[in-house]
């Protein structure tokens, strides 16, 4: 990000050069020079928009929406999904972007100058950002996890794990002898009969890799160890990143967008050769309208295109405020909307082939692979006889099976557990995983089925890694620059805070190593962070549309850039993405409060199987606290105003002195231009703001009707009804004292406009030409 700031600083001056040489005749180096400009600033223009790809393609596309997708019914959810992404995602989007592309702001500043008394919107992007790089750094953590695991020559997930409690060598049998190896191994735990009763994959997921608890409040105090050395490095990797400043070269950037792609493609192909690709392909694009009516459905699908987005996290305002040439933003969203569909979809097809695959292949079927297995592991001499199956067991039930396991030796328990194939052998439904731990489940599974599954394994779990930091590296940026823009000290000491916030957010990010951690992510993931992001980007679109009016937004930008926005977008921002989000507000907050309290899905280590788990009130209430914390910025921003201004003004001995001296006399109704402002009026416009700022200053008494003191100063405006309520009126008057970084026509009011106060300390004749003009 810091080389596009950099590259949109130079092209400004070399694009007037071009077009003032444009009317003589070219000569050959003009020619050269001006086809590599071009091929340089289309090649930001690329670069910009692949970094806008790549962030919206991340986790969001690969890891959520899947197994929101599974939970929610697979088609229902795809059609819910597709639906808000068409009405709220993509005029969201252009929303946000066209807002950076307008006025070259960060997401902080934005909102300072549209609409002052809004200026927390800002701050609370940025806590958000925070709580999101928190739990995003568990999913890498996790990801480096399987990486790891990846470089065994036998990938662990594939079979059921033996007693790492039992490390007997070969010298230590030859030496203790065949009776006190067997003696030795019943001496130890009891082997676990549990992970026959799942797939393996499952398990190592719930109980090598996370070392699940049963539920959200046990475990919280005590850390998984190599969980916590992952966040460790994964959070050292982003320091490292965000110190040294290091720059995605466009190779690296072309890599990390399509390598998932081919990944995916082919564990699609793989995949669709699997038992019961069909069926389940068919249960995905099934549609059952009545589930429509569930107000679940439609938070979760609500709050995913939000997620997916990046919207109400200020990033896409900063990617979209750098000058790099002339984006058409409407095909950019469209873009990056319909990469981050087919992404999702591609993922969540092979999520429920392998579902499929697992249901096809448990029960019944399972027992007769494990028994044609073991006769094929006795006959090669690798088990003893002991462990040859009776013959009628096919007859029996697959609870018969598991009862003569745990009647064999311990020690060929041990053999014929690990041995058995990946597998489950009680009876599966479709739904027997819902968890977050879906994606990583599900992958692990398809590469096993591969050749060589070990480099396939390490290719795509280190594709998940570099996504996770390519992610977390621009939500930190999207932290890191407006605070440094709108902070002295951080300015002044650019690397303390990319310290702070890394260290801050490895020790807040411990909490998801623990035993519950996977449950506290849950939390994070479907109320918190998805909550907050809906205020966020309803309080967005109030302040764009509503307060400071979406036709005069239109019309401005129409003068400043000369382009015409769509009206049909002004049409959903005003008529649509509104009440949607506002509707949608009112969902989150009645399935978080309801009387049925919400559930997650938790690991029951004795059934083998996920069960649902009700969150405690007290869990609810760390919600809720999160919430207004990460929400308080934005009534706070304005009070802080407000009382600054005041105690600025009850400090001002002079202006006391002349209040008292100045008859309260009421001026005639101050008469404002109807029409759009040109160039030769803004000097009217500003000396007649500056003088009803100076009688507002001076403490005169204006017996005016609020509607007067705030009247629109284009056409476009006057349109906006907002803009002309008293309480409006008086907050956007409580910050004209303040300095001022948009021209007139962008305040809310002219009441608005700032006046230095070297004004107050004028001369005495033109103070009373001020008076004459405006009485």
């Amino acid at each position: 990000m810091e080389s596009l700031e950099e590259l949109s600083e130079e092209e400004a001056p070399k694009e007037t050069k071009t077009s003032s040489s444009l009317p003589r005749k070219l000569t050959v180096k003009e020619i050269l020079a001006t086809k590599t400009q071009n091929y340089f600033a289309q090649t930001k223009k690329t670069k910009k928009t692949l970094m806008q790809v790549a962030f919206t393609i991340g986790l969001g596309s690969i890891w959520r929406f899947p197994y929101l997708c599974h939970r929610n019914g697979g088609g229902n959810f795809i059609l819910m999904y597709f639906f808000m992404l068409l009405l709220f995602g993509i005029p969201l989007l252009y929303m946000e972007m066209i807002m950076g592309h307008w006025l070259r702001m960060d997401n902080i500043r934005v909102w300072k100058q549209l609409v002052p008394w809004l200026g927390g919107i800002g701050y609370a992007s940025i806590l958000v950002c925070i709580l999101i790089s928190l739990y995003n750094s568990i999913i890498i953590t996790w990801s480096i996890s399987y990486l790891g695991n990846s470089f065994d020559n036998s990938l662990p997930w594939n079979q059921c794990p033996l007693v790492k409690t039992i490390n007997v060598t070969g010298e230590e049998a030859k030496s203790r002898g065949r009776h006190q190896v067997r003696w030795f191994l019943n001496a130890c735990v009891p082997p676990d009969l549990s992970c026959l009763q799942t797939v393996s994959h499952q398990y190592f997921w719930y109980h090598t890799t996370l070392s699940a608890s049963g539920h959200i409040e046990e475990g919280v105090e005590s850390l998984v160890v190599h969980l916590t050395l992952g966040i460790f490095a994964a959070w050292c990797l982003l320091f490292l990143t965000m110190i040294t400043g290091l720059k995605t070269p466009m190779p690296m950037l072309i890599f990390t967008v399509f390598l998932p792609y081919i990944l995916l493609f082919c564990f699609l192909i793989r995949g669709l050769f699997l038992e019961g690709a069909t069926a389940s392909l068919r249960h995905m694009v099934t549609t059952e309208f009545s589930s429509w009516a569930s107000l679940d459905l439609w938070r979760q699908a609500g709050g995913h295109v939000l997620y997916s987005l990046g919207l109400g996290m200020g990033i896409t305002i900063s990617f979209s405020s750098y000058k790099v040439g002339e984006d058409n933003y409407i095909q950019v969203a469209s873009l990056v909307a319909l990469v981050n569909l087919v992404t999702s979809l591609l993922a969540t097809s092979i999520i429920f082939i392998v579902l499929g695959f697992w249901t096809s292949t448990s029960g019944h079927s399972c027992v007769e692979k494990s028994i044609l297995k073991l006769k094929n592991l006795i006959k090669r001499g690798m088990l003893p006889q002991d462990a040859k199956p009776p013959e009628d067991m096919l007859y029996l039930t697959t609870l018969d099976y598991l009862d003569w396991i745990s009647k064999l030796p311990q020690y060929l328990q041990y053999q014929v557990i690990h041995f058995s194939p990946s597998c489950s052998i009680k009876m599966q439904k479709e739904k027997f995983m819902e968890g977050p731990g879906l994606a990583f489940v599900a992958f692990s599974q398809v590469i096993s089925l591969f050749p060589g599954a070990s480099f396939w394994a390490i290719l795509f779990f280190l594709a998940l890694v570099i996504m996770g930091l390519s992610t977390s590296i621009q939500i930190l940026e999207g932290i890191v620059s407006p605070l440094q823009n709108s902070i002295s000290t951080f300015r002044r000491y650019p690397k303390l805070l990319s310290v702070l916030i890394c260290l801050g957010g490895f020790l807040g990010s411990l909490i998801f190593t623990s035993h519950a951690g996977s449950y506290i992510m849950s939390l994070f993931d479907d109320y918190l962070i998805p909550l907050t992001l809906v205020i966020i980007v309803t309080f967005q679109n109030v302040a764009l549309a509503c307060i400071y009016g979406a036709r005069r937004v239109r019309e401005e930008i129409f003068s400043d850039l000369g382009r015409l926005l769509w009206s049909f977008f002004i049409v959903l921002w005003c008529y649509v993405t509104l009440p949607g989000l506002l509707a949608l507000t009112t969902i989150y907050v009645m399935q978080l409060y309801q009387m049925v309290p919400p559930y997650y899905i938790a690991w029951n280590s004795s059934m083998s199987q996920e069960v649902k788990q009700p969150y405690l009130q007290s869990t609810l209430g760390w919600v809720t606290f999160l919430s207004i914390l990460t929400l308080l910025p934005i009534p706070v921003h304005p009070l802080y105003h407000w009382w600054y201004l005041q105690d600025h003004i009850a400090s001002d001995p002079l202006e006391k002195l002349q209040s008292k001296k100045m008859p309260s006399v009421p001026p005639k109704p101050l008469q404002w231009p109807k029409q759009h402002l040109g160039k030769s009026q803004e000097k009217n416009s500003e000396s007649s703001s500056k003088q009803l700022s100076l009688l507002l200053d001076r403490g005169l008494n204006l017996n005016l009707p609020p509607w007067q003191c705030s009247l629109p100063l284009s056409r476009s405006s006057q349109s906006s009804s907002w803009l002309s309520l008293p309480v409006i009126t008086s907050l956007t008057s409580s910050f004209s004292r303040r300095s001022v970084s948009l021209p007139i026509s962008r305040q809310v009011s002219p009441a608005s406009v700032a006046v230095d106060n070297s004004e107050l300390h004028t001369e005495t004749k033109e103070e009373k030409q001020d008076e004459n003009s405006v009485q």
